[in-house]
């Protein structure tokens, strides 16, 4: 493939059968309030950038506080101590062996990995990614949704255009002896896409503070009279007025990756 129809990010599944990744959705699965759905585009936005990721199977966890145990339906729901080792998702090292290229049969990823740390065990998604050059993926927890209970996540940024690798999370136990289901009726990860120069240091060391009110000029003071005061002395307010100024924006400015990846669709293969 050339690089002018590479995509911005391309999921890579080793593991038959283990549902795709999907197009987050901005109504948080149907979770969010129907006035957050309706009106406030920063949460609908959220919800739906990136790609909702599955766990590649129903399976469980539980911390003692010392070890971590896991169990699945392959093992008849027997808990199995982790330790700092690792273990294969059932059945797969085999079929990796059988599908591989010689020289690289033995080295089928892990599914669960004990970490040092108390209480973090590594997931493989069964997925390997590659993004497009200068662009990253930030792994995290679903956007927006309801946090678990017993276990918190880490979230990472990894340049997956310099390293093809396995997209996995860590996931840090915060009650003992609680058993944990991960299941797949709902995503594990939301990864999304991040164009480098954004987390760059002369990026990040570039934001300012100023004091308002003795800094702020005119074009500051008319602009808060413009999206403030405004709405706010409107005799017939209604909520929403962000998002569609947003929406109306969106519309008439487009999108620059989409019409980038139309143009590749038009032009013909060489």
């Amino acid at each position: 493939m050339s690089q002018d129809r590479t995509p911005i990010v391309a999921f890579h599944s080793l593991i038959p059968g283990i549902p795709a990744p999907q197009r987050a959705d901005r109504s948080g699965l149907g979770i969010l309030p129907t006035r957050a759905f309706r009106y406030c585009d920063a949460v609908t936005t959220a919800a739906g950038f990136g790609w909702h990721v599955t766990a590649p199977l129903d399976f469980s966890l539980m911390w003692d506080g010392h070890e971590i145990l896991w169990t699945c339906e392959e093992l008849e729901h027997e808990w199995m101590p982790l330790g700092l080792g690792a273990v294969q998702y059932p059945h797969f090292r085999a079929r990796f062996d059988e599908e591989v290229p010689e020289d690289i049969r033995g080295f089928s990823p892990p599914f669960l990995t004990g970490l040092p740390e108390p209480g973090v065990v590594q997931m493989w998604t069964g997925l390997f990614v590659r993004t497009a050059p200068g662009w990253s993926l930030l792994s995290r927890a679903p956007a927006n949704l309801p946090r678990p209970a017993a276990y918190e996540q880490y979230e990472g940024v990894v340049e997956f255009d310099k390293w093809f690798g396995p997209l996995f999370t860590n996931i840090r136990m915060t009650r003992t002896d609680t058993p944990v289901e991960i299941n797949q009726l709902r995503p594990i990860l939301q990864v999304q896409p991040v164009p480098q120069f954004a987390y760059a240091d002369a990026v990040m060391n570039s934001a300012t503070t100023t004091d308002a009110f003795t800094q702020w000029g005119n074009a500051e003071w008319d602009l808060y009279r413009e999206h403030v005061v405004g709405p706010a002395t409107v005799e017939d307010h209604k909520p929403g007025h962000y998002a569609a100024e947003v929406r109306r924006h969106r519309r008439g400015q487009g999108c620059p990756y989409a019409a980038m990846a139309a143009a590749r669709e038009a032009a013909p293969a060489g």
